[in-house]
């Protein structure tokens, strides 16, 4: 039978999973639930890896085990939980070996192989990694939604609920965005936030980002000014935007910053919902790379695809 190994991209939205034959071929692909690893309660996210795997398998005509597996999961920079979701998949038998890492190297080794640049990620979190030309490797961001994730679609819903509370306070000119997030959650009164946001998960103060999107666009939707310009809708929604570009920016300079040397400029991979092509963050983030006279890689991040490539070497 022919080789298959799966290669598996997971994070708080959704999973990708890649299947590639012995040579490297793409035979087949497929698109789950999200999977943030979890060392107290790995068996949802192992199940969800699990799921999308052998749906990949099938639409690749091959069914379970498959050769091999690396999995990227978002959470599993923790040797704790990345050990306990290996687990957890090996006794799912989707594959003979099996290995678990994290969402960031699969991307990087998408985007760079093992050469020189540096991923920046805005999703459901973020975090930008880089690679030297003489190989070290360094983090900025990444602390999770209490400590970091700037830029991220978390910090924007969490950006939007503040916001509503400063207006509904008087700290903060009335906008639309206040009444928006309201409307977005079914509530009442501001007063009510307290209640939800105490029991509120990570994702779902994410989902509240396109409210901040759309506001800040507000204008250009009705036809006021050209679309997509943020300064055309709410200011306050324009403001949320405007610090995320530059935190998000902030995160590719301090990487620029402590693996430089640098023989040329490195180019800069772009992945996550915030900051793929047309996504609201992208725009403001290739102009300020320009500014620091930096460039994008050549092609957008494929992390299934590098988790895939991983699977290969997976002896």
């Amino acid at each position: 039978m022919t080789r298959l190994v799966v290669g598996v991209d997971g994070g708080g939205t959704r999973t990708r999973a890649v299947v590639l034959d012995g040579e490297g071929r793409e035979l087949g692909r497929a698109e789950g639930s999200g999977a943030i690893a979890d060392a107290l309660n790995p068996g949802p996210p192992a199940a969800a890896v699990a799921q999308v795997c052998r749906a990949a398998l099938e639409a690749a005509g091959g069914g379970v085990p498959a050769h091999a597996l690396w999995a990227g999961l978002s959470g599993a920079g923790r040797e704790e939980a990345r050990a306990a979701v290996e687990e957890e998949l090996r006794r799912a038998g989707v594959a003979g070996r099996v290995r678990v890492g994290t969402d960031i190297a699969a991307a990087l080794h998408d985007a760079f192989g093992d050469g020189p640049g540096i991923l920046l990620v805005a999703g459901t979190g973020s975090i930008a990694w880089g690679r030297a030309e003489d190989g070290r490797e360094a983090r900025a961001g990444g602390w999770g939604q209490h400590l970091g994730d700037e830029g991220s679609a978390y910090a924007l819903g969490a950006a939007a609920l503040k916001e509503a509370t400063w207006q509904a306070d008087g700290r903060a000119p009335r906008t639309g965005l206040g009444d928006a997030v309201l409307v977005a959650l079914g509530l009442a009164d501001a007063s009510d936030l307290i209640p939800w946001a105490a029991s509120a998960t990570k994702r779902e103060v994410a989902a509240l980002a396109p409210v901040v999107t759309r506001g800040a666009s507000g204008a250009a939707a009705r036809g006021d000014l050209a679309a997509g310009d943020p300064a055309a809708g709410d200011p306050a929604a324009a403001a949320i935007l405007a610090r995320a570009a530059a935190d998000l920016d902030a995160h590719v300079a301090a990487l620029v910053a402590r693996l430089a040397p640098w023989s040329r400029p490195p180019a800069v991979a772009l992945t996550g919902g915030l900051l793929q092509p047309g996504g609201p963050l992208r725009a403001p983030l290739e102009g300020a790379l320009a500014r620091r006279g930096l460039g994008l890689a050549p092609r957008e991040p494929d992390p299934a695809l590098g988790a895939a490539r991983l699977a290969l070497g997976v002896g």
